[in-house]
């Protein structure tokens, strides 16, 4: 019996351009229309039905902190997501935070975030296609010549001068040859959540009991030894409320998936599917005003929290959180926790996460940075990552991989690229960073520390 069969034919060259883009979440479009708006020919590729990852076809209602509590972190492409968002009536119910500049966390409505996203990248030019997949990476001596891609209309190649990986799993980047770390030193992975969309929520009633956004979790242990839940699961982010009457939940772990397999996927969105059956008992039997909720739905994509990540010339890490560290290549700076989900069910979970996230926090007007260096892969020239695959340590990864610190890596990804395509042999190791935080600074990037 075959192992394997050789596989051979001529597909079509359908694209060259400056600069391909594989991965459309937050940290891909934010590459995409900065490069295009710097006058690059663009290609960017997203295997959903829409833009924006997580935030859309994963059901994610819910930007992080844009901020510090003083300084706009996510600033230039952040910003403008976010006034267009607010402009179209896409912030969600309560306005949690309407002061541009404290920029603290925003809950929206996924439907008009995917038009804002069309908007954007229709605008800047970039040519782009939905429900397209990266299937193979042709690389030879640390260049990557040419992707293999496939839609409905069938396998095509695409060929760029220089490629950026925001797939978030560091697909491009792994076939390409670059190594990397998955997981802890177990291997074991944050659990992905499948979210889902709840109606007929008393959000008035649930505030005056003290049963709002985040309360839920006060009764999982006491749900747990009632035998409600089938897995002992004590960290339960919750329900988001995007309506008077609706919410986001990002509720219930698939432990054990591994983001990089997609039987391992499918097995993830089987469970999350399932396991909804008990949090509607949960929250029907423990919490008040959610006593008729009911399921409308489940994303369209299982929400991965962390797979692999790739090794740049730098690996951003936990000790760079402390320290509030600045480097001389600057591309931005964040603030986020260190959101680190347990990688497994009936661990403390729920005292543990938030003992972390008590230790792991920063004050108001403190923020780390991020080098250049963590966007570039040690071993190819002509590729760049940005998004939760990025060079850092699991820690640094918990607080960057959400979609403001996705916004700010994809938005120095693409300029960066945006030089590199200029080179006479593109590399982007080699590209002028000072002119590449000028080039930042000047579209709105926060970046206090540039050198003069």
């Amino acid at each position: 019996m075959h192992t394997s069969i050789p596989f051979s034919r001529n597909i079509p060259l359908r694209h060259n351009v400056d600069i391909f883009i594989a991965g459309g979440g937050p940290a891909g479009v934010c590459a995409a229309v900065t490069a295009a708006r710097a006058g690059k020919k663009v290609f960017i590729v997203e295997g959903s039905a829409a833009f924006g990852g997580n935030g859309t076809s994963g059901g994610l209602p819910m930007f992080c902190q844009m901020g510090d509590g003083i300084n706009y972190l996510a600033d230039g492409l952040g910003r403008e997501i976010s006034q267009k968002l607010r402009a179209a009536g896409g912030v969600a119910y309560p306005h949690t935070d309407l002061n541009e500049q404290a920029a603290g966390w925003i809950i929206y409505r996924g439907e008009i975030l995917k038009r804002v996203y069309d908007g954007l990248v229709e605008e800047s030019g970039a040519n782009f296609s939905f429900l397209t997949q990266l299937i193979a990476v042709e690389s030879k001596n640390g260049r990557v010549d040419h992707v293999i891609c496939w839609g409905k209309s069938g396998i095509f190649a695409v060929q760029a001068k220089v490629y950026i990986d925001t797939t978030g799993d560091g697909d491009l980047c792994a076939w390409a040859g670059a190594t990397y770390d998955k997981g802890d030193p177990a291997g074991l992975m944050q659990p992905p959540t499948l979210c889902s969309m709840w109606a007929q929520i008393d959000w008035d009633r649930a505030n005056a009991a003290g049963h709002g956004i985040w309360q839920a979790e006060a009764f999982v242990e006491q749900a747990i030894r009632d035998g409600i839940f089938t897995v002992p699961d004590r960290h339960l982010p919750g329900m988001i409320p995007v309506g008077p009457h609706t919410a986001g939940g990002n509720i219930g772990h698939a432990f054990g998936v591994d983001g990089t397999d997609e039987r391992s996927v499918t097995k993830g969105l089987v469970w999350g599917r399932k396991v909804l059956v008990e949090y509607e008992r949960f929250y029907k039997q423990y919490l008040k005003g959610f006593e008729n909720m009911e399921l409308v739905g489940t994303a369209a994509l299982l929400g991965i929290r962390e797979t692999r990540r790739i090794h740049g010339d730098y690996e951003l890490n936990l000790e760079d959180f402390k320290s509030r560290a600045i480097f001389p290549d600057e591309i931005g700076r964040y603030a986020y926790w260190v959101d680190l989900h347990q990688t497994q069910a009936g661990e403390p979970g729920m005292a543990e996460h938030l003992q972390q996230r008590q230790l792991l926090k920063l004050a108001p007007g403190e923020s780390y940075g991020i080098p250049y260096r963590c966007l570039t892969p040690k071993a190819l020239q002509n590729v760049l990552t940005a998004g939760r695959c990025l060079s850092a340590d699991r820690s640094i990864q918990g607080s960057l991989r959400v979609m403001p610190g996705c916004m700010i890596t994809g938005q120095a990804a693409g300029m960066a690229a945006a030089l590199a395509a200029d080179l006479p042999t593109p590399n982007v190791h080699e590209i002028p960073v000072k002119e590449l935080q000028h080039r930042l600074a000047h579209i709105g990037a926060f970046l206090p520390n540039r050198p003069s």
